[in-house]
């Protein structure tokens, strides 16, 4: 059976890494700019100077894009924007799983396209409403659903296509470095919207909804899902290595290679389900995905509340959180690679950010060396395990050796952890809104406690592991001289 040659392969991989790291940073940067935008839609018109010629009745929301200077009706203006963004969130996780389920029957290329060029429609419909006068609560609500549902289209089937790609052996370095996109994206988005925020906000919405679009009509014409041999049979998922043996689970296994025919059947929800690790890694992430989001949409309040920083400042010092978490998906997979263990990795990270989130909360502010010291560290603690489960460790179980090399269930399999991960996604946030009055030493009680919840969930895989390495460990000195 011919196969590609090894450096046309690497060539090839490192083109897919590219492309699908591009359209994912697309789909976080078409994410940000609400937040970025929710201060100029409910702002305090006090320290608005007031043009000449308008009738004042509200002294204080004169000022506001109707629909939003209504927010005392909900009792606070944050309620309003904590709806439309639970709106996004909470849509994404009802229908992550059933986009895994599409993904696995839909040709990846087709699918992935149709998500962003339907993401970067949405997208520019919320801002359009700045330019054709709308102000229908209703409308920007059915925009954002509409966008959630859209958007799930991006995660399973990104990971599914560097899952084919690439084997198990450095799969997780390889992906905690082409997870930064999350962070790239973040940023970029920051700073795409923040340059239209006080001029004409809808431009914060359409310029994204520009660049998703576009990365949409590229993935088309250039996204190559797998690679396939000249009988179109797909290639094993777990590679064999040069010496005739395999890869499992980081290290080597002596057997004879075996190749392994993709089957055409995709598996099932309660199959995927029963994948040893699955739900335990669902609930870990649901934890830690409800810690690091809280950070996402919190963080530069709390900088500027408990630091006196501006909001550029706090914005701008903020981004520290995301180079942290950059530097600790790298770590993350360079040190599961080298252990074999994601369970434990991700565990002994979560244990170590529950006090350093207490010491930032304490200390964290006292100077501006301090501050970022502890921006960084609590950010590679906290995003760690939440992009190793995200990227290897869901291509690991979509790839199991139970499946018998069916590639079809990585899609559901990533869906799933996703979608239970976006349960915390969504309460988090909220949560944080409604503690925040009593305190921000609570809300960081909360993340305390989150943390310590997601290593528990995840006490069964370690142990599994450290028993693992024990055997391996008494066989090797058994193999000694005497």
């Amino acid at each position: 059976m011919h196969l590609i040659s090894y450096p046309c392969l690497c060539r090839y991989r490192g083109f897919i890494l590219l492309l699908t790291f591009l359209f994912y940073t697309a789909y976080h940067l078409s994410r940000k700019p609400i937040s970025i935008v929710k201060s100029e839609l409910h702002r305090n018109c006090s320290t608005v100077i007031r043009p000449p010629g308008i009738n004042i009745t509200d002294n204080e929301t004169w000022c506001d894009w109707s629909p939003f200077g209504w927010c005392h009706l909900l009792s606070h203006s944050q309620l309003v924007f904590s709806s439309l963004l639970a709106c996004f969130i909470l849509n994404q996780m009802n229908s992550c799983v059933f986009s895994g389920i599409f993904g696995e029957r839909l040709p990846l290329r087709y699918y992935l396209s149709f998500g962003m060029v339907a993401s970067g429609f949405f997208t520019c419909l919320f801002g359009l409403g700045f330019y054709w006068n709308i102000h229908s609560l209703g409308y920007y609500a059915f925009v954002q659903v509409m966008n959630g549902l859209v958007q799930t289209t991006g995660w399973p089937s990104v990971v599914a296509c560097v899952g084919n790609w690439f084997g198990k052996g450095k799969r997780g370095f390889i992906m905690g470095v082409w997870n930064s996109h999350t962070s790239v994206g973040n940023i970029l988005g920051s700073l795409i919207a923040g340059a239209f925020v006080s001029s004409a906000w809808g431009m914060s919405f359409i310029v994204p909804g520009l660049i998703i679009t576009s990365t949409g009509i590229l993935c088309f014409f250039f996204l190559v899902e797998s690679h396939e041999t000249e009988n179109e049979e797909t290639e094993p998922l777990l590679q064999n290595l040069p010496n005739g043996n395999q890869t499992i689970n980081g290290g080597v296994s002596a057997e004879s290679p075996v190749t392994v025919h993709d089957h055409t059947e995709a598996i099932s929800f309660t199959g995927a389900l029963c994948i040893p690790g699955v739900v335990e890694f669902s609930l870990c992430l649901l934890f830690a995905k409800l810690v690091s989001y809280t950070f996402l949409y919190w963080l530069p309040l709390y900088i500027s509340n408990v630091a006196h920083f501006d909001a550029k400042q706090a914005g701008d010092m903020s981004t520290l959180f995301d180079v942290g978490g950059i530097v600790g998906g790298i770590f993350a997979g360079l040190v599961s690679d080298y252990t074999g263990g994601r369970a434990s990795t991700c565990c002994v990270m979560l244990i170590a950010a529950a006090p350093m989130l207490f010491l930032y909360n304490s200390i964290g502010q006292r100077n501006l060396g301090t501050t970022i010291g502890m921006l960084l560290l609590c950010g590679g603690l906290v995003n760690g395990p939440y992009a190793l489960i995200t990227t290897a460790v869901s291509a690991d179980l979509g790839t199991h050796e139970s499946l018998r090399g069916n590639s079809r269930a990585l899609s559901t399999v990533t869906a799933i952890i996703d979608g239970t991960g976006s349960i915390g996604a969504a309460l988090g946030p909220l949560l944080a809104g409604v503690i925040s009055p009593t305190g921000w030493k609570n809300v960081f009680y909360m993340l305390i406690t989150a943390d310590v919840l997601a290593c528990l969930f995840l006490t069964r895989l370690v142990y599994k592991e450290v028993r693992g390495w024990c055997g391996r460990s008494s066989r090797d000195q058994c193999k000694e001289p005497l």
